[in-house]
């Protein structure tokens, strides 16, 4: 037998060579949707990475800041790179080039097509926030190095910049808010000298989203701007003084204009216009001598909002129209149609918004066409030939909000729980005997499953659904994640069918350059609903498992909601929305909260609300008021999980005594950091009494970097960026990410439950006589430094308690999830010396001040996961197993065993050898059985008399 010590090491040992994602689970218990973000029109294109490439990526930069590269014949991600400063990266491989960073906000990038230098130069227009200048700077294309700079002080606008063979044309707004002048100034390529500055309007733009479009690289470029409400488009060729104004079509309410991106390629421009029922385009060519631009042909009105796109082949400038129905090709030069595809009955119901085209001649009146296009339902994909290629669904980046949804039940079963739940129990035994035979008539069915469920138990197979409708497994891994995000749209995914997207719906209308704000998002157990709110005062409610809405409440002119809360009613558990003051409207006694609701106040405090009953009617009233010092501001607050069990009340020490958890649902950790004397302070709140149960401060933290906190049983973690001491005789101290875990317990002596003793009953606003005022717990803290920041927080969770649990963190820099186990994370880890053999058989390492993250406790494997902003858990029904989502720009599903898969066996195990063995061995039985009988029987006869 193997001393205890030794014993204890080994187990130690196996959690992080165990919790690695084997093999053969990758993609089985897993699932990865690789975003880019929703592609933006003016920066998605096709382009060949070198000139020798017969093929081309197709690039965009999307609306959550990444930039990327994907195969146009498969749809997969090339690469892609989440951008934080300005700087350049190779087409091919999407490595960083060279970076650089300026002062104030880039406004735009330009590529220089056509130099005096065989290289494409980078022009940038920044706007720097301190001075209020515009900068146009142009770096060298090869190493970021800066050519040239100017500045132009005035506060003006800056808008775009622009260029053609001979000059650089800084666009800007000069004047003031809602009547401003379009300037022009023009720039010497060679040396960024002005040349001469150019107003071409006056007073006539209302802000930088008017001014629709700005060429460059043209032989031509133009600028243009639209007055809507007159039904007047003015365009005017950049670096000339004149402008012309042309005529909209009645009703038009959105104006696009295309044009190509070639120096050598026809000065020709296409002006797209959409009304509230159909779409039309004219378009338009400038005469190079004279500057004077002429209608050429126009394009009838189709229903929908329609998508046009330019390409070029040398001088040659094609257009390409999407409808709902096919994909046109059409010539600058002329309106004959060079080619003509009908959309399949397969493609997608929805309408595109915009798109790049790719055009191909293969003969003298032969066409190729290959077209990208973003959907009205934020998907992105690639039509070719008329058939859809791929889709992407693009939209799901970008989410803000996640809940996890248990699959509906038959809701005649779900009503006959309510009624034998809501009857006396004799009453509800009849009644479920009753059901009970009634349920014999699905026996036949059930029968006739049997060999299938057994032939695929065996061969580790799903089974198939013949209905198609979803159902629930007995492990409880089949559920539904219910994901909204920031621009309106709602998705339903199938956790146990690799995150399969069930449904999508867009339940918001958000205006453009605005988000939607989720405030709380939570799925009914019971009811198939899903209810989502905003900070606007809006609400949907959804089927979980069909996605249809089934009631809205328009969101109001300005934000009204806090955040909500989810509280216990008469009438059941209910999420609460909480105003922007902290103020909860009168609800009626049935709907009224049970227990106290922390809210923040007009001043930035916590208060304690508390409903009390008058008639029908419920009012708040605040029981306690908790005020920050003025020079501190919250930064995190985390509370325990509205699921947490308690599979044990204490913890059994080495020597068999036992150290009693402090478990009091009613605490929440509250993060304040002082941003003047760069330090943090935690606190530990009771939120019946508002009493600070416990409080610490951490001093020469660096406020500006984000502060995480989790929570859960009798513990909570917070991480951040500060300083800190190492303890030994040096006393050196290091600046680095850091993680505090805390536990709290009733007592510092073990076998001790603190004053309250064996008290049954406690209230926090009602303290026992002796002692006089409130039990507090006996903190334990220990600071451990980290290799590599984390975010986002979150405690694995399981159905009983029993499991233990894990800290899932984001790692920023590695793109990936950690899941770091709590025998780490343990505060009472022995400081400078060897744990004593109890220590040792208690589970307790040496105290190591840094922790490494273990590549085998990172659960997204190999996979590149960017952008997470959140994580999620939820318990499955085996004890073992916590359900995982995390979404960001990257949508990530998992599930995780923190103490191993010890209810269920795993996928590798071989059942087949099993029943092989069974069936051999009771084959062996029954032919021996007549052998060894007999030899019984002949031993009586051959016994001694």
């Amino acid at each position: 037998m193997l001393p205890p010590s030794l014993s204890t090491l080994l187990l130690l040992s196996l959690p992080s060579a165990v919790r690695a994602v084997f093999r053969d689970e990758v993609g089985h218990i897993d699932y990865h949707y690789e975003l880019l973000g929703l592609p933006q029109r003016e920066t998605t294109f096709f382009h060949r990475p070198r000139r020798d490439d017969k093929a081309s990526l197709l690039y965009t930069l999307s609306d959550v800041g990444v930039l990327g590269a994907v195969n146009p014949s498969t749809g997969a991600v090339v690469w892609r790179q989440v951008l934080n400063s300005t700087g350049g990266w190779d087409a091919v491989t999407g490595r960083s080039r060279f970076g650089v960073g300026f002062e104030g906000v880039v406004r735009d990038l330009e590529v220089m097509e056509m130099t005096e230098k065989e290289r494409k130069d980078v022009l940038v227009m920044s706007e720097e926030e301190r001075s209020g200048e515009t900068v146009v700077r142009r770096l060298n294309g090869e190493d970021g190095a800066v050519v040239w700079e100017w500045r132009e002080k005035g506060g003006d606008v800056p808008v775009q910049v622009s260029t053609n063979a001979e000059k650089v044309f800084a666009v800007s707004l000069s004047g003031q808010v809602g009547r401003y002048a379009l300037r022009v100034a023009v720039l010497d390529t060679l040396t960024g000298r002005r040349l001469e500055e150019v107003v071409v309007a006056r007073g006539e733009v209302a802000g930088r989203d008017d001014v629709m479009f700005v060429g460059v690289n043209s032989a031509a470029p133009i600028v243009a701007w639209a007055d809507l409400e007159k039904g007047k488009l003015f365009v005017n060729v950049l670096g000339t003084k004149n402008r012309q104004e042309f005529a909209l079509a009645p009703g038009t309410v959105s104006v696009e204009v295309h044009a190509p991106h070639l120096v050598q390629s026809e000065p020709h421009f296409l002006v797209h216009s959409r009304t509230a029922t159909g779409n039309r385009a004219d378009v338009y060519h400038v005469n190079l001598k004279t500057n004077v631009i002429e209608e050429a042909y126009d394009l009838p009105e189709l229903a929908g909002p329609g998508a046009f796109s330019t390409s070029s082949d040398g001088a040659n400038v094609y257009f390409t129209r999407i409808t709902d129905d096919e994909i046109i090709l059409l010539s600058s030069a002329s309106h004959g149609v060079l080619g003509r595809w009908p959309l399949s009955s397969s493609s997608t119901k929805a309408s595109a918004v915009h798109g790049v085209s790719e055009v191909v001649k293969k003969s003298s009146d032969t066409f190729a066409v290959r077209a990208a296009a973003v959907t009205t339902t934020d998907e992105w994909l690639l039509v070719r030939s008329g058939e859809i290629a791929w889709s992407r669904p693009e939209g799901m980046s970008g989410a803000v909000a996640a809940t996890f949804a248990e699959i509906p039940e038959n809701e005649e079963f779900v009503k006959s729980l309510q009624q034998e739940a809501h009857s006396n129990p004799l009453e509800a035994y009849i009644h479920r005997v009753k059901r009970h035979i009634d349920d014999l008539q699905y026996l036949p069915a059930y029968l006739n499953a049997i060999p299938s469920r057994l032939i695929s138990s065996i061969l580790g197979t799903e089974v198939s659904n013949q209905d198609g409708k979803l159902s629930r497994d007995s492990f409880g891994f089949h559920k539904l994640a219910i994901l909204a995000t920031r621009r309106g749209m709602v998705y339903g995914l199938d956790v146990g069918n690799q995150g399969k997207i069930l449904w999508s719906r867009r339940a918001l209308e958000v205006p453009k350059g605005e988000s939607w704000e989720v405030i709380g998002i939570h799925a009914h157990e019971l009811a198939d609903k899903v209810m989502i709110f905003g900070s606007n005062g809006d609400a949907v409610f959804l089927e979980a498992d069909t996605g249809k809405v089934i009631d809205t409440i328009a969101a109001g002119p300005e934000k009204s909601v806090q955040s909500t809360v989810f509280v216990d009613t008469v009438a059941g558990p209910r999420l609460v929305p909480v105003g922007v003051d902290g103020k909860i409207s009168a609800v009626p006694s049935e709907d009224a909260p049970r227990q106290t609701i922390v809210t923040r106040g007009s001043e930035g405090e916590l208060k304690g609300v508390v409903f009390a009953a008058n008639g029908s009617t419920s009012y708040e009233t605040t029981s306690w008021v908790f005020s920050l010092p003025k020079d501190l501001r919250i930064v995190n607050i985390a509370t325990r999980p509205a699921h947490e069990p308690v599979a044990s009340i204490g913890r059994v020490l080495g020597d068999r005594t036992v150290k009693y958890k402090y478990l009091n649902s009613n605490t929440l950790v509250l993060a304040a950091a002082d941003d003047k004397a760069h330090a943090l302070s935690v606190y530990l709140l009771d939120t019946v009494s508002g009493q600070v149960l416990a409080a610490s401060k951490y001093d020469g933290v660096d406020t500006a970097k984000p502060v995480e906190c989790a929570m859960a049983e009798n513990w909570f973690v917070c991480s951040f960026f500060g300083q800190y001491t190492l303890r030994d005789n040096t006393a050196q101290s290091l600046k680095g990410y850091q993680i505090v875990v805390s536990d709290l317990y009733e007592s510092d002596e073990p076998n001790n439950r603190g004053p309250l003793g064996e008290s049954e009953q406690y209230s926090a606003l009602d303290p026992m006589e002796n002692p006089e005022g409130p039990s507090l717990p006996s903190v334990v803290s220990q600071t451990f430094i980290l290799n590599a920041p984390i975010s986002a927080l979150k405690v694995t969770q399981t159905r009983q308690g029993i499991s233990s649990r894990h800290v899932l963190a984001y790692l920023p820099e590695l793109h990936g999830i950690a899941s770091l186990p709590r025998v780490v994370l343990e505060p009472r880890r022995p400081v400078g010396r060897d744990p004593t053999p109890a220590e040792a058989e208690e589970g307790l390492m040496r105290y190591s001040p840094n922790i490494e993250i273990d590549p085998k406790t990172i659960i997204t494997h190999e996979r590149d996961v960017i952008g997470i902003t959140k994580i999620i858990t939820s318990p499955a029904i085996v004890e073992s197993t916590s359900l995982v989502l995390a979404f960001g720009i990257d949508v990530f599903g998992t599930r995780v065993a923190p103490s191993f898969l010890f209810d269920i066996l795993g996928k590798g195990f071989n059942k087949i050898t099993l029943i092989g063995t069974v069936v051999a061995i009771t084959a062996g039985v029954l032919a021996v059985k007549p052998m060894v009988l007999k030899k019984q029987i002949n031993s009586l006869w051959t016994a001694p008399m």
